[in-house]
């Protein structure tokens, strides 16, 4: 048995079934079941696996497709479909008869915890035929801006590719909220309240009720009109439900309904200075509109769920089946944003869609398709427990669904002047993606004059034979490279380098691309590139996936969307 070939058959293997990258573990747990008695020598065997994979991750999956093709084709397992995973039915769930809704807060930008919130709502209105409406919870005037309400509009509806059957603005039902409120107030189920916060506060904790409790309806409609007519300043007085101040859920114990804020709010101007709290719009949209599901966060609580049921109670509303789900975070992300503004503020940070962020601007402008979010949530499903995703899982997605769609292209980093003595000329067709050659071909003249990188440059021993991709053949030599042969068959040895390169000329493009931590990579790219569009994903053989983020006179600016 020949160790070094079952390394690498299984090291190859491995790398084409995960996009190019090869496990150590998996290979040697493929070798060690095929071959047992190599458990004695499990260190050795574990170093020659680590080498033999850093020198096929240096290959293009289509080099390491071919190698693996002429060393044990038998392991070139056509990929069999995977059954799509499905959400888990929905409780009390009847075709055609579900709405769910999307309640964005527009105070902040999008991220990626929001996004898999939307798509679990929309999927799921989706599965049962059903209707799904984007209710914007607009209600606090000094965070929710028109900026963040439009940016997330578009990264509902023009990224994620949600249609929402109708768009809501909570703010716009104003009037019916200050109906109920009043309704309240009448029943003698509210009261206006002049106790401070602190006060307020300690009542609460201690289940003890303030003096204002007992004022009659009618003195607490005339506060309320007080309130609405603008003749108490902000925090002097609030709306409060007259719920249950020795329930072991505080949350019960006359909470908020409606606060004075003077702010001007983007959509009302100065027509309203009540504005309702959560836990008081929430219900009454959502009855309102007659939602049948609600789908959240567990970081809501479940405690919220009693005090607005209680409140649909009140008003002898139906209820809504409540399903909640652990929060999904990227781990070592930020999603915070208040932690992000202050990030932009102290300019550690470019803005919301910085490459180091998980905002949906920062994961579009990356090249994160839509589909993969799409696939993440089918993954993820509707766990209660918290998710914590490292990113390698979600470019793992984003991988499998861009491999086959985008097109292959040359980009040298650091580029190095060689000449190859003795090399043809050549007119070569290079395939656009060697898996669908109906996509047309790049056309490159070549001569003996090539750019390579520098790594590669520097990694070149003496005597050695190596290859120009889908080129030639060539030697290292002290003097210099000489040319060896033109045909891939005739490179024997599978364990040199194959790089990729680019034919010194005055066509050549100027690439620039920005990294996740920001880091800018300089280099050159091939001419076909300017025949890309704004905002197209490519593949940089030896490098990654990238999209292309602006088009200069003098350069081309990507971002890496990741390998």
């Amino acid at each position: 048995m020949n160790l070094d070939v079952e390394i690498r058959k299984y090291a190859l293997q491995n790398a084409i079934k995960f996009s190019g990258r090869a496990n150590p573990g998996a290979v040697i747990g493929k070798l060690l079941s095929t071959n047992p008695e190599l458990k004695t020598k499990i260190k050795d065997i574990a170093k020659q696996v680590n080498k033999i994979i850093k020198e096929i991750s240096k290959l293009s999956l289509e080099e390491q497709t071919s190698q693996l093709q002429e060393l044990a084709p038998e392991l070139l397992e056509k990929k069999k479909k995977e059954s799509k995973k499905e959400l888990p039915k929905l409780k009390n769930a009847e075709n055609g008869k579900v709405i769910t809704r999307i309640p964005p807060e527009p105070s902040k930008y999008a991220h990626i915890g929001h996004a898999m919130s939307f798509l679990i709502n929309y999927l799921y209105a989706k599965k049962y035929n059903g209707k799904c409406l984007l209710k914007f919870e607009d209600t606090n005037p000094e965070k929710c801006t028109k900026e963040f309400a439009d940016a997330m509009e578009e990264d509902i509806i023009g990224y994620l590719g949600i249609k929402p059957d109708k768009i809501i603005y909570i703010s716009d039902d104003m009037d019916y909220m200050i109906q109920k409120a009043e309704e309240l107030i009448k029943k003698n189920k509210a009261y206006v309240c002049f106790c401070d916060r602190e006060k307020m506060q300690d009542l609460r904790h201690k289940g003890k009720e303030c003096e204002c409790r007992a004022h009659s309806a009618e003195k607490n409609t005339e506060e309320w009109d007080n309130m609405k007519n603008r003749k108490h300043k902000e925090g002097k007085a609030v709306l409060r439900l007259k719920g249950n101040m020795e329930s072991d859920n505080h949350v019960m114990r006359d909470p908020v309904l409606f606060r004075i804020n003077y702010t001007g709010h983007f959509r009302q101007k100065n027509k309203y200075c009540v504005w309702p709290m959560y836990d008081f719009e929430n219900p009454v949209e959502d009855c309102k509109y007659e939602v049948t599901h609600i789908m959240r966060s567990s970081e809501f609580g479940k405690m919220r769920n009693e005090l607005q049921n209680f409140i649909k109670e009140l008003f002898g509303w139906e209820k809504q089946t409540i399903t909640h789900y652990g929060r999904i975070n990227i781990n070592g992300s930020i999603s915070s944003g208040r932690e992000i503004r202050k990030l932009i503020e102290e300019g550690k940070v470019s803005g919301w869609d910085d490459p180091s962020l998980v905002t949906l601007k920062a994961l579009k402008r990356r090249g994160i398709v839509k589909e993969a979010l799409y696939e993440l949530v089918h993954q993820v499903g509707m766990s209660l427990a918290p998710t914590n995703i490292d990113w390698t899982v979600l470019s793992t997605i984003n991988r499998h669904i861009l491999d086959p769609e985008v097109n292959r292209y040359f980009f040298i980093q650091e580029p190095i002047k060689i000449q190859i003595k003795n090399s043809p000329e050549q007119k070569l067709k290079l395939k656009q993606h060697p898996d669908f050659p109906e996509r047309g071909t790049r056309i490159f003249k070549t001569h003996d004059r090539f750019y390579i990188e520098k790594k590669d440059y520097n990694d070149f021993k003496d005597n050695s034979l190596n290859r120009l991709m889908d080129c030639l053949n060539f030697t290292k030599e002290k003097k210099g490279f000489a040319f060896h042969s033109t045909e891939y068959g005739k490179f024997k040895d599978k364990g040199k380098k194959i790089i990729h390169w680019l034919p010194v000329s005055d066509n050549l493009t100027n690439v620039e691309i920005r990294m996740p931590d920001n880091e800018i990579i300089k280099g050159l790219g091939e001419s076909n590139l300017n025949d890309l569009k704004q905002g197209e994903i490519i593949q940089f053989q030896r490098f990654g996936f990238c999209r292309l983020d602006k088009k200069n006179k003098d350069k081309l600016e990507f971002w890496f969307t990741h390998k």
